[in-house]
């Protein structure tokens, strides 16, 4: 089991959302993708997530974690998950950043290339398995609405035939600071970016749904 962090999950996440600026276009995107699942939710009482990036190492990973904890912390039926263009490995940077606001990782199937972790948070009754994939992997059931968090996996993939819907939510890439003083700093401002784009979402839904 790997723990690190001193920090509530929870109060990261309430948090999140008061310290990040949403311009109106993307608070407006952010409530269009929010209105869709409202909408798949109202005619199957669930829905699955595929947060999808070229590598399935850090963006994307960041919204599958962050909408499993949102689901359960609004208690909605919504399923996360996530994959890539291409399979690269759940990124040491992501995994220690989502460590230090309260989330546990138990490795269950070591690979120097390509590990697999269970994730959780201190209060779960439930898990997700983390690994870097494709987007179309059996793990990621289908249907599902994908969402692309960068520009190149938005390029590269311009049809996913298996998405009911698809909306394009772009974060800026951490990776620039992999070999830096900076990195923890901007990991972490990208983790709570996504955490409070996140909640806005999810607590769009809860109040469509409700």
């Amino acid at each position: 089991m790997i723990k690190t962090s001193t920090i509530s999950t929870e109060n990261f996440f309430k948090s999140a959302l008061k310290n990040t600026k949403l311009e109106e276009t993307r608070k407006s995107l952010l409530g269009k993708i929010a209105k869709e699942i409202a909408n798949e939710y109202a005619k199957n009482e669930r829905v699955n997530l595929n947060f999808i990036c070229t590598h399935n190492s850090r963006r994307s990973q960041l919204g599958q974690v962050w909408s499993f904890f949102a689901a359960n912390y609004f208690d909605l039926n919504i399923r996360a998950y996530s994959g890539g263009t291409e399979v690269t490995a759940f990124h040491r940077n992501t995994v220690k950043t989502l460590q230090k606001v309260g989330f546990t990782f138990d490795l269950v199937d070591f690979s120097h290339q390509n590990p697999k972790y269970l994730i959780s948070y201190n209060g779960s009754k439930k898990s997700i398995l983390g690994f870097s994939k494709r987007f179309d992997n059996p793990a990621n059931p289908e249907p599902f609405i994908a969402i692309t968090t960068c520009n190149n996996a938005d390029t590269n993939c311009p049809f996913i035939p298996t998405a009911s819907h698809r909306f394009h939510l772009p974060f800026v890439d951490p990776k620039a600071s992999d070999d830096t003083d900076h990195k923890e700093e901007t990991y972490l401002k990208t983790n709570r970016q996504i955490a409070g784009e996140v909640f806005y979402i999810f607590s769009e839904i809860k109040k469509l749904t409700s």
